[in-house]
């Protein structure tokens, strides 16, 4: 199962309506948390969602409202006695704030945690597909993640049937690439490996058109609306529609919007926004949502992406 579960879609300020961020993606075997904000292990409880199955925990970077919440993840890791792993990435230069919340308070601490820092051209492979990093432009160090699965095929039953191919042969082909005279190419097809993408607090820059080249599903920030495209220029945030063209120039499939500023009433407008540069899938992000992967394309050519410019 793929699936993603928004925890938090405020900004700096929560609401009564929005708490701090918080995104749990299901992606497999791999179970991963992206920048728990304060009030993070409450919403998890809220979601129906524990901590036990996490293997990863993605901090963008450590302002508050991305980063508060890990104090008490990590302490619910010891409580709850993980038994396994749980890596931790976060950007390297930051690594002095993730010492005091890891340590914040007093607690019997059991958790097996790997803190795994990250940089400029980090990498990481996983059961599901390779985890990659990115610098952002934000006022403090801060990275961008994406997931993506490796390349595939798939079994095209037509064909199959062509060539004769029908039980035990069918699992040979795909353990060794050939049954008899027969290869996996001449019954198969390109599977393109589904591609996740999460871009937090930033101002444009090439590493989030990279991040998000071809995501089908891409998680990204707009903090602001064009009415306040200079102070989100300032302070390296992005307004609505230029999130959403960036989805469009990157060719992502399905984009969510999220971290808004508790300065606008009406959060229709972010998707009204954003409908001007984007005619995909847009989900205006709303606490407690889950989010599915959509559904995987069979080709490359289903993929119908816009260049950049």
């Amino acid at each position: 199962m793929r699936e993603l579960t928004i925890l938090g879609t405020a900004s700096q300020v929560p609401t009564r309506h929005r708490n701090h961020n918080g995104y749990q993606l299901r992606w497999d075997d791999e179970v991963l948390l992206f920048d728990p904000g304060e009030g993070t292990q409450r919403q998890m409880l809220m979601a129906g969602l524990a901590v036990t199955p996490l293997t990863r925990i993605c901090i963008t970077h450590f302002h508050g409202d991305h980063s508060l919440g890990l104090p008490g993840i990590i302490q619910r890791i010891s409580l709850d006695k993980v038994p396994h792993p749980v890596r931790v990435h976060f950007p390297a230069g930051g690594r002095d704030y993730f010492d005091r919340l890891r340590h914040a308070t007093s607690f019997y601490d059991v958790a097996d945690l790997v803190p795994e820092p990250v940089a400029d051209g980090f990498r990481a492979e996983t059961t599901g597909g390779t985890l990659t990093a990115l610098p952002l432009r934000h006022s403090i160090e801060t990275y961008g993640y994406r997931l993506a699965e490796r390349d595939g095929r798939r079994m095209v039953p037509a064909l199959l049937a062509a060539y004769g191919i029908t039980g035990p042969a069918v699992g040979e082909l795909q353990r060794t690439g050939r049954a008899g005279t027969v290869t996996l190419d001449d019954v198969s097809a390109p599977r393109p490996g589904q591609k996740f993408a999460f871009v937090m607090d930033t101002g444009l820059c090439d590493n989030v058109f990279a991040l998000a080249e071809g995501a089908d599903l891409l998680v990204i920030e707009s903090t602001f609306l064009a009415e306040d495209a200079a102070m989100a220029a300032q302070v390296g945030h992005l307004t609505a529609g230029q999130a959403a063209s960036v989805a469009r120039q990157s060719g992502a499939r399905t984009v969510v919007l999220t971290h808004f500023s508790q300065r606008y009433g009406d959060s229709t407008r972010f998707l009204d926004e954003a409908r001007t540069e984007f005619d995909g899938d847009i989900i205006l992000a709303e606490d407690l949502m889950r989010v599915p992967l959509p559904p995987r394309l069979h080709s490359s050519h289903e993929r119908a992406a816009t260049p950049r410019g």
